[in-house]
């Protein structure tokens, strides 16, 4: 078993709110370790495994929440791929920076853990 496939063994166990409440905590990581450069490479690996738990989640997600998850794994590709480039500094990167957290508040809400 590689290590992609035991990550989505142990992720696809959690219902759907524990799997909602873990993308708005990787969002909330990308969100918070963005700013330093020696983060770079934990920063990477959760854009790209976050990635991944939308792939494993969105057919388990309400059709409104599939959509925003859609909408949401473009995002992280496009910022994904401006990080490998090197091209995620300034105003760019700020921006990252808000629309992680702000993604990140607006999953945990819908995943209904604060309740």
């Amino acid at each position: 078993m590689t290590r992609l496939e035991a990550v989505r063994e142990r992720y696809m166990r959690d219902g759907l709110e524990t799997r909602l409440g873990g993308l708005a905590a990787n969002l909330a990581r990308i969100a918070s370790f963005s700013g330093r450069m020696k983060n770079h490479a934990s920063v990477e690996y959760l854009l790209d495994e976050s990635k991944w738990f939308i792939e494993w989640m969105i057919s388990d997600a309400p059709p409104e929440t599939q959509g925003e998850l859609a909408d949401l794994q473009i995002q992280l590709a496009v910022w994904h791929q401006a990080w490998q480039q090197g091209k995620m500094e300034g105003d760019r990167l700020n921006e990252m920076i808000a629309h992680a957290q702000a993604w990140s508040e607006r999953l945990l809400e819908r995943s209904g853990l604060l309740k």
